[in-house]
């Protein structure tokens, strides 16, 4: 989502091709560009970025670039786990994938190896209590930084709102009516930008999420 998302903003073409063929690196996502390989959207982005000459972030002061990448971290380092465990472990039945036909042997193996992450990162030793508190503190912070505006730092999105947007979005439409769903929408302009983001980047999202994705090439 936050690649996608980018590509969109940055008005570069692009073609889904849907596998489950992993970068060398082993990651998702990745791209291929003239033939060469690039995985990790934080290098993705960059080469890009210097490929293209593009600069999402150019009309922002350094302090609020600063600021911004910060509330990405703090979402994809941070946040990410607790909505992990909320999505894997806590739903003890992993009902929400159940729903969408993830096999349950699938479930499991996934499980396991959450269980197993989590754990050596950190968030995984605590309670689960302990967990959601912490989710709920980092959501809280960022609808205190965004407050009235209509993304990250203002009335124009900047570069890292496709990451934030990529984060927010799993909490907002895929978490199954989990806990995490619940603790989000305590915060209606988290909502509301959830919305806007989506009204802004993704004018075709009734036709994604039926048909899987970008399916052609984009302009």
């Amino acid at each position: 989502m936050k690649l996608e998302t980018y590509l969109r903003f940055a008005k570069i073409p692009y073609m889904n091709v849907h596998g489950s063929q992993k970068s060398k690196k082993g990651k998702y996502p990745w791209i291929e560009y003239n033939g060469q390989e690039l995985s990790d959207t934080e290098f993705i982005i960059e080469f890009l970025n210097e490929t293209f000459k593009i600069d999402l972030d150019e009309k922002f002061t350094a302090k609020e670039r600063g600021a911004a990448r910060a509330f990405q971290k703090m979402l994809e380092e941070n946040t990410f786990w607790a909505v992990t465990l909320d999505r894997w472990l806590y739903d003890s039945k992993s009902s929400g994938f159940r729903l969408i036909g993830v096999p349950s042997w699938i479930i499991f193996f996934l499980r396991r190896n959450v269980k197993n992450t989590t754990y050596a990162h950190g968030i995984g030793r605590h309670s689960p209590e302990e967990v959601y508190h912490i989710l709920d503190r980092d959501l809280q912070s960022l609808s205190d930084f965004i407050g009235t505006n209509k993304f990250l730092l203002g009335d124009e999105p900047c570069q890292e709102d496709c990451a934030v947007f990529g984060q927010l979005s799993q909490i907002y439409w895929h978490s199954f009516g989990n806990k995490c769903n619940t603790y989000l929408k305590k915060y209606d302009n988290l909502c509301n930008y959830c919305e806007r983001m989506k009204e802004r980047f993704w004018p075709d999202w009734e036709q994604c999420i039926t048909k899987g994705m970008t399916q052609k090439a984009t302009k």
